[in-house]
């Protein structure tokens, strides 16, 4: 998100010790409460996506470069044509020096920006961007309002495995086989969260139970994105 939102995460600090967030569990395996994996993007097609506030896939920004899902600068956001409320997401992603970018969930078109309603995952290079200086805005955290754990996200231009688990209230950030951040939406902790940062002024933010799925696109910087898919968990 744009740096000038930095300015609540002193007071977000202030109640990170109530935090639910645990770090570094193993990845668990599917069982029989979740449904068959459909794909969002395959490397050949984006027929599942569109920009927000279109029924159109942008005409110019995004493109598909060797199986990849790519932008380079600030181009229009996206999101699906479908909603989704509880989830398995699961996707790889690179970042270029400085990039930063998100993978939007639960959101909903009520706003002039998609981030004005909906939790976000960050996607980020730790190092070359400054938002990586504090783990309420580094890679993997739920922006703004979680933390994430360090040393998990890779150098920029390498390829990173990200996850969302949205099942009821309870979601999971997920890094490169390591659980980063997890956090109960509509909690009293999550209120006063959302209460202390920017999203005050967004009456629905994060109200949504079922939303579309969007990926940040106006931020500048180079951003791949590969097998995008998700399953429906009860």
């Amino acid at each position: 998100m744009m740096p000038t939102y930095r300015t609540t995460l002193g007071a977000l600090a202030l109640i990170s010790i109530g935090c639910t967030y645990t770090a570094s569990r193993p990845a668990q395996s599917s069982d029989s409460s979740q449904g068959e994996w459909r794909a969002l993007f395959d490397g050949t097609s984006t027929a599942a996506w569109r920009a927000y506030h279109s029924q159109d896939f942008p005409a110019t920004g995004w493109k598909i470069v060797d199986g990849a899902l790519t932008k380079n600068g600030n181009v229009p956001d996206i999101m699906t044509r479908d909603k989704f409320g509880d989830f398995e997401l699961t996707f790889d992603w690179k970042i270029g020096s400085g990039g930063n970018s998100g993978f939007f969930y639960r959101g909903t078109e009520e706003y002039n920006e998609i981030y004005w309603s909906s939790p976000e995952y960050q996607l980020l290079d730790d190092v070359g961007h400054p938002d990586g200086k504090n783990r309420m805005t580094a890679a993997g955290s739920v922006f703004a309002l979680y933390p994430t754990e360090a040393g998990i996200v890779k150098p920029a231009g390498e390829w990173n495995s990200s996850r969302i688990v949205a099942r009821g209230p309870h979601v999971e950030h997920w890094l490169n086989g390591r659980k980063v951040a997890e956090y109960e939406q509509w909690s009293a902790d999550w209120d006063a969260r959302v209460k202390a940062s920017k999203f005050k002024v967004y009456p629905n933010f994060g109200k949504s139970k079922e939303g579309y799925i969007g990926i940040q696109g106006d931020h500048p910087g180079e951003l791949w994105l590969r097998n995008i898919r998700i399953r429906p968990v009860h």
